[in-house]
């Protein structure tokens, strides 16, 4: 009758993955000098899906305050303009037919503390991610518990494994954000 109701593998795999998902988008954040990964979190509108912007275009950095974004289907180009424009980043690209010639702006304070802004965004939406995660456990538990498939105690027990779980990684988001924030507003 007490069964698992819940993988907990599973959902530990699930939560781990948001906190690695955050701290590649974390990565990206540079201070103050051209990267390819700064580009990750952005997604054009493609062909009616959401699509990251380096599986519509190749991106390079030729220069250490320049990235360039080579789109490949020309009709795509003001999709691509409009993600970078709209992205939360502060980066307006020169257009060039297909061709997209980014400057990265100095770092000054006032573009750090955007920076930092960026980060806590990042960083609320991984803690919200796994929140969600936490719950749907909590719902799998609360429904095994009213059909009879597993005691209060069990539930009980299960729920704090949950709880200790989101506690540690909400932890190591704020780590993770901490230390960037540090890095960002280092001159």
């Amino acid at each position: 009758m007490d069964t698992n109701p819940v993988d907990f593998d599973d959902v530990k795999r699930r939560m781990e993955r948001t906190v690695a998902s955050l701290t590649s988008d974390l990565g990206g954040l540079r201070t103050g000098r051209a990267s390819a990964s700064l580009l990750d979190p952005i997604h054009v509108d493609a062909y009616g899906n959401r699509t990251p912007l380096n599986q519509v275009a190749s991106i390079s950095v030729p220069e250490p305050r320049m990235i360039n974004v080579q789109v490949w289907d020309a009709g795509m180009a003001a999709a691509v303009e409009k993600a970078i424009r709209e992205s939360d980043l502060g980066l307006n690209p020169i257009v060039e037919g297909s061709l997209f010639r980014i400057p990265i702006p100095e770092l000054n304070e006032e573009r750090r503390r955007e920076m930092v802004k960026v980060a806590h965004k990042y960083a609320e939406r991984s803690k919200i991610a796994i929140r969600h995660i936490r719950r749907d456990v909590m719902d799998q538990l609360k429904k095994a518990e009213k059909s009879g498939d597993i005691g209060q105690d069990i539930s009980r027990t299960f729920s704090d494994d949950a709880q200790k779980l989101t506690d540690e990684l909400i932890k190591s988001i704020d780590e993770n954000l901490s230390n960037k924030e540090a890095e960002i507003m280092q001159v």
